[in-house]
Protein backbone atom coordinates (compact mmCIF):
# COMPACT_ATOMS: atom_id res chain seq x y z
CA UNK A 1 0.00 0.00 0.00
CA UNK A 2 1.32 3.46 -0.94
CA UNK A 3 1.13 5.83 2.04
CA UNK A 4 0.59 9.57 1.80
CA UNK A 5 4.31 9.96 2.61
CA UNK A 6 5.21 8.03 -0.54
CA UNK A 7 6.43 4.98 1.40
CA UNK A 8 5.08 1.61 0.28
CA UNK A 9 4.07 -0.67 3.16
CA UNK A 10 3.20 -4.33 2.65
CA UNK A 11 0.64 -5.61 5.13
CA UNK A 12 -1.83 -8.41 5.84
CA UNK A 13 -4.88 -8.61 8.09
CA UNK A 14 -6.48 -11.45 10.05
CA UNK A 15 -9.99 -11.34 11.45
CA UNK A 16 -13.20 -9.45 10.94
CA UNK A 17 -12.90 -5.93 9.52
CA UNK A 18 -15.22 -4.66 12.25
CA UNK A 19 -13.19 -6.13 15.11
CA UNK A 20 -10.93 -4.11 17.38
CA UNK A 21 -7.79 -3.25 15.37
CA UNK A 22 -4.49 -4.59 16.68
CA UNK A 23 -1.31 -3.38 15.00
CA UNK A 24 1.62 -5.81 15.26
CA UNK A 25 5.04 -4.16 14.89
CA UNK A 26 8.04 -6.41 14.25
CA UNK A 27 11.64 -5.88 15.32
CA UNK A 28 14.90 -5.11 13.59
CA UNK A 29 15.41 -6.92 10.29
CA UNK A 30 12.21 -8.90 10.78
CA UNK A 31 9.57 -9.12 8.05
CA UNK A 32 5.93 -9.51 8.97
CA UNK A 33 6.05 -13.31 8.67
CA UNK A 34 7.91 -13.34 12.00
CA UNK A 35 4.44 -12.68 13.38
CA UNK A 36 3.45 -16.25 12.53
CA UNK A 37 0.10 -16.51 10.77
CA UNK A 38 -1.08 -19.04 13.37
CA UNK A 39 -0.37 -16.51 16.12
CA UNK A 40 -2.23 -13.85 14.14
CA UNK A 41 -5.14 -16.26 13.74
CA UNK A 42 -5.19 -16.85 17.50
CA UNK A 43 -5.47 -13.10 18.03
CA UNK A 44 -8.24 -12.84 15.44
CA UNK A 45 -10.13 -15.58 17.27
CA UNK A 46 -9.92 -13.47 20.45
CA UNK A 47 -11.76 -10.60 18.79
CA UNK A 48 -9.07 -8.55 17.05
CA UNK A 49 -8.45 -7.43 13.52
CA UNK A 50 -4.75 -8.33 13.62
CA UNK A 51 -2.61 -6.28 11.24
CA UNK A 52 0.95 -7.37 10.50
CA UNK A 53 3.23 -5.45 8.15
CA UNK A 54 6.76 -5.07 6.84
CA UNK A 55 8.60 -2.07 8.26
CA UNK A 56 10.41 0.13 5.77
CA UNK A 57 13.71 -1.41 4.61
CA UNK A 58 12.54 -5.02 4.99
CA UNK A 59 10.33 -7.51 3.24
CA UNK A 60 8.21 -6.02 0.47
CA UNK A 61 7.97 -2.50 1.84
CA UNK A 62 10.01 0.43 0.48
CA UNK A 63 13.80 0.24 0.66
CA UNK A 64 15.59 3.48 1.37
CA UNK A 65 18.24 4.18 -1.26
CA UNK A 66 21.68 4.40 0.33
CA UNK A 67 25.01 2.74 -0.40
CA UNK A 68 26.06 -0.08 1.91
CA UNK A 69 29.44 1.57 2.45
CA UNK A 70 27.89 4.90 3.44
CA UNK A 71 25.46 3.08 5.74
CA UNK A 72 28.33 1.34 7.56
CA UNK A 73 30.17 4.65 7.93
CA UNK A 74 27.05 6.25 9.38
CA UNK A 75 26.67 3.37 11.84
CA UNK A 76 30.21 3.90 13.14
CA UNK A 77 29.52 7.61 13.61
CA UNK A 78 26.24 6.80 15.38
CA UNK A 79 27.97 4.51 17.88
CA UNK A 80 30.40 7.37 18.53
CA UNK A 81 27.47 9.63 19.41
CA UNK A 82 26.53 11.31 16.12
CA UNK A 83 22.72 11.26 16.30
CA UNK A 84 22.39 13.05 12.97
CA UNK A 85 23.96 10.20 11.02
CA UNK A 86 20.77 8.13 10.58
CA UNK A 87 18.84 8.48 7.30
CA UNK A 88 15.60 8.16 9.31
CA UNK A 89 14.48 7.88 12.93
CA UNK A 90 12.15 5.64 14.91
CA UNK A 91 9.69 8.53 14.75
CA UNK A 92 9.63 8.14 10.95
CA UNK A 93 8.91 4.43 11.36
CA UNK A 94 6.13 5.32 13.81
CA UNK A 95 4.74 7.68 11.17
CA UNK A 96 4.75 4.75 8.73
CA UNK A 97 2.58 2.83 11.18
CA UNK A 98 0.19 5.74 11.59
CA UNK A 99 0.14 6.13 7.82
CA UNK A 100 -0.89 2.50 7.44
CA UNK A 101 -3.71 2.98 9.95
CA UNK A 102 -4.79 6.09 8.05
CA UNK A 103 -4.85 4.20 4.78
CA UNK A 104 -6.97 1.48 6.40
CA UNK A 105 -9.39 4.07 7.81
CA UNK A 106 -8.47 3.25 11.42
CA UNK A 107 -8.50 6.16 13.86
CA UNK A 108 -6.99 4.28 16.81
CA UNK A 109 -5.69 0.78 17.49
CA UNK A 110 -4.21 -1.47 20.11
CA UNK A 111 -0.47 -1.62 19.40
CA UNK A 112 1.93 -4.46 20.21
CA UNK A 113 5.61 -4.30 19.33
CA UNK A 114 8.55 -6.66 19.65
CA UNK A 115 12.14 -5.47 20.25
CA UNK A 116 12.64 -2.53 17.84
CA UNK A 117 8.91 -2.86 17.19
CA UNK A 118 8.35 -2.20 20.89
CA UNK A 119 10.43 0.96 20.58
CA UNK A 120 8.29 2.02 17.61
CA UNK A 121 5.11 1.20 19.54
CA UNK A 122 6.31 3.28 22.51
CA UNK A 123 7.17 6.12 20.13
CA UNK A 124 3.66 5.95 18.67
CA UNK A 125 2.11 6.08 22.13
CA UNK A 126 4.21 9.10 23.12
CA UNK A 127 3.67 10.99 19.86
CA UNK A 128 -0.08 10.45 19.43
CA UNK A 129 -1.52 8.85 22.58
CA UNK A 130 -5.09 9.33 21.38
CA UNK A 131 -4.46 6.88 18.56
CA UNK A 132 -3.04 4.08 20.74
CA UNK A 133 -5.80 2.32 22.67
CA UNK A 134 -3.44 0.05 24.57
CA UNK A 135 0.27 -0.71 24.44
CA UNK A 136 2.10 -4.03 24.77
CA UNK A 137 5.89 -3.78 24.63
CA UNK A 138 7.68 -7.14 24.29
CA UNK A 139 11.45 -7.64 24.85
CA UNK A 140 12.10 -3.94 24.26
CA UNK A 141 13.52 -0.94 26.10
CA UNK A 142 13.16 2.80 26.73
CA UNK A 143 16.00 4.13 24.58
CA UNK A 144 18.20 4.79 27.60
CA UNK A 145 21.70 3.39 27.08
CA UNK A 146 21.87 2.50 30.75
CA UNK A 147 19.35 -0.33 30.32
CA UNK A 148 18.44 -2.95 27.74
CA UNK A 149 21.99 -3.49 26.52
CA UNK A 150 23.09 -6.37 24.29
CA UNK A 151 25.52 -8.98 25.58
CA UNK A 152 29.06 -8.61 24.17
CA UNK A 153 28.90 -12.34 23.46
CA UNK A 154 26.52 -11.59 20.59
CA UNK A 155 29.03 -9.37 18.78
CA UNK A 156 30.24 -12.17 16.49
CA UNK A 157 26.67 -12.97 15.44
CA UNK A 158 25.78 -9.32 14.85
CA UNK A 159 28.90 -8.68 12.75
CA UNK A 160 28.81 -11.91 10.73
CA UNK A 161 28.73 -11.35 6.94
CA UNK A 162 25.30 -11.88 5.38
CA UNK A 163 24.38 -15.12 3.65
CA UNK A 164 24.80 -14.96 -0.12
CA UNK A 165 22.36 -17.67 -1.14
CA UNK A 166 19.01 -19.05 -0.04
CA UNK A 167 20.62 -22.34 0.93
CA UNK A 168 23.26 -20.63 3.06
CA UNK A 169 20.65 -18.43 4.75
CA UNK A 170 18.49 -21.41 5.68
CA UNK A 171 21.50 -23.50 6.77
CA UNK A 172 22.78 -20.78 9.11
CA UNK A 173 19.38 -19.96 10.66
CA UNK A 174 19.26 -22.68 13.36
CA UNK A 175 22.67 -21.71 14.77
CA UNK A 176 21.76 -18.01 14.81
CA UNK A 177 18.42 -18.57 16.56
CA UNK A 178 20.08 -20.92 19.04
CA UNK A 179 22.17 -17.96 20.23
CA UNK A 180 19.29 -15.51 20.78
CA UNK A 181 16.39 -17.96 21.18
CA UNK A 182 14.68 -19.01 24.40
CA UNK A 183 16.56 -21.85 26.17
CA UNK A 184 13.45 -22.76 28.12
CA UNK A 185 11.28 -22.90 25.00
CA UNK A 186 13.41 -24.26 22.15
CA UNK A 187 12.01 -24.16 18.64
CA UNK A 188 12.38 -27.12 16.34
CA UNK A 189 15.00 -26.91 13.62
CA UNK A 190 12.27 -27.58 11.08
CA UNK A 191 10.29 -24.54 12.24
CA UNK A 192 13.37 -22.31 12.19
CA UNK A 193 14.31 -23.42 8.68
CA UNK A 194 10.73 -22.93 7.46
CA UNK A 195 10.70 -19.36 8.81
CA UNK A 196 14.12 -18.71 7.25
CA UNK A 197 12.91 -19.90 3.85
CA UNK A 198 9.87 -17.64 4.03
CA UNK A 199 12.04 -14.74 5.19
CA UNK A 200 14.41 -15.22 2.27
CA UNK A 201 11.49 -15.13 -0.14
CA UNK A 202 10.41 -11.79 1.36
CA UNK A 203 13.88 -10.39 0.73
CA UNK A 204 16.27 -9.96 3.68
CA UNK A 205 18.37 -6.82 3.35
CA UNK A 206 21.56 -6.37 5.39
CA UNK A 207 21.92 -2.71 4.37
CA UNK A 208 18.27 -2.11 5.28
CA UNK A 209 18.73 -3.79 8.66
CA UNK A 210 21.78 -1.59 9.23
CA UNK A 211 19.70 1.51 8.52
CA UNK A 212 17.12 0.25 11.01
CA UNK A 213 19.99 -0.25 13.48
CA UNK A 214 20.94 3.38 12.94
CA UNK A 215 17.42 4.40 13.94
CA UNK A 216 17.72 2.28 17.08
CA UNK A 217 21.19 3.52 18.03
CA UNK A 218 20.20 7.18 17.59
CA UNK A 219 16.83 6.93 19.34
CA UNK A 220 16.13 9.32 22.21
CA UNK A 221 15.65 8.23 25.80
CA UNK A 222 11.85 8.04 26.15
CA UNK A 223 11.81 7.50 29.92
CA UNK A 224 10.37 10.88 30.88
CA UNK A 225 7.91 10.90 27.98
CA UNK A 226 6.68 7.43 28.95
CA UNK A 227 5.76 8.76 32.39
CA UNK A 228 3.01 10.78 30.71
CA UNK A 229 1.26 7.81 29.12
CA UNK A 230 -2.19 6.92 30.41
CA UNK A 231 -3.30 4.05 28.14
CA UNK A 232 -3.29 0.49 29.55
CA UNK A 233 0.20 -0.92 29.11
CA UNK A 234 1.83 -4.30 29.54
CA UNK A 235 5.55 -5.04 29.31
CA UNK A 236 6.69 -8.60 28.59
CA UNK A 237 10.34 -9.59 28.81
CA UNK A 238 12.31 -12.82 28.97
CA UNK A 239 14.70 -13.22 31.86
CA UNK A 240 17.24 -14.95 29.58
CA UNK A 241 17.24 -12.22 26.91
CA UNK A 242 20.82 -11.46 25.85
CA UNK A 243 19.99 -9.17 22.93
CA UNK A 244 17.91 -6.70 24.99
CA UNK A 245 18.74 -7.13 28.67
CA UNK A 246 15.68 -7.53 30.95
CA UNK A 247 16.60 -4.20 32.56
CA UNK A 248 15.06 -2.62 29.45
CA UNK A 249 11.69 -4.18 30.17
CA UNK A 250 11.85 -3.35 33.85
CA UNK A 251 12.71 0.27 33.07
CA UNK A 252 9.81 0.53 30.62
CA UNK A 253 7.34 -0.81 33.17
CA UNK A 254 8.67 1.53 35.86
CA UNK A 255 8.29 4.53 33.56
CA UNK A 256 4.69 3.94 32.39
CA UNK A 257 2.12 4.55 35.15
CA UNK A 258 0.21 1.40 36.17
CA UNK A 259 2.01 -0.75 33.61
CA UNK A 260 1.87 -4.49 34.11
CA UNK A 261 5.24 -6.25 34.00
CA UNK A 262 5.42 -9.90 32.92
CA UNK A 263 8.87 -11.46 33.33
CA UNK A 264 9.17 -14.91 31.76
CA UNK A 265 11.80 -17.38 32.99
CA UNK A 266 13.44 -19.33 30.18
CA UNK A 267 12.41 -16.78 27.52
CA UNK A 268 15.06 -14.93 25.52
CA UNK A 269 14.67 -12.91 22.30
CA UNK A 270 12.15 -14.74 20.16
CA UNK A 271 8.46 -15.67 19.95
CA UNK A 272 8.38 -19.45 20.47
CA UNK A 273 5.09 -21.18 19.80
CA UNK A 274 4.87 -22.53 23.34
CA UNK A 275 4.79 -18.94 24.66
CA UNK A 276 2.08 -17.69 22.32
CA UNK A 277 -0.60 -18.10 25.01
CA UNK A 278 1.43 -15.77 27.26
CA UNK A 279 1.60 -13.10 24.56
CA UNK A 280 -2.03 -13.49 23.53
CA UNK A 281 -3.30 -13.28 27.10
CA UNK A 282 -1.16 -10.20 27.77
CA UNK A 283 -2.61 -8.48 24.70
CA UNK A 284 -6.19 -9.50 25.52
CA UNK A 285 -5.82 -8.54 29.19
CA UNK A 286 -4.38 -5.13 28.34
CA UNK A 287 -7.05 -4.41 25.73
CA UNK A 288 -9.76 -5.38 28.21
CA UNK A 289 -8.48 -2.68 30.57
CA UNK A 290 -9.31 -0.18 27.84
CA UNK A 291 -12.88 -1.46 27.66
CA UNK A 292 -13.16 -1.40 31.46
CA UNK A 293 -12.14 2.26 31.51
CA UNK A 294 -14.72 3.10 28.84
CA UNK A 295 -17.56 1.59 30.90
CA UNK A 296 -16.49 2.88 34.31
Amino acid sequence: MRLASGIDIAYETFGDAGAEPLLLVMGLGGPMNWWHRDLCTMLAERGFLAIRYDNRDIGRSSRIQDSARLTRQRLLRAYLGDRGSAPYQLSDMADDAFGLLDALGIVSAHVTGVSMGGMIAQTMAVARPGRVRSLVSIMSTTGSRRVGWASPRLLRLLLAPPARTREEYIRRAPAAWAVIGSPGYPQSEEEVRERAAETWERGPDRAGATRQTLAVVTQPDRTEALRGLRMPTCVVHGLQDRLVHPSGGRATARAVPDAELVLVPGMAHDLPRSLWPVFVEAIVRTASRTRSRATS
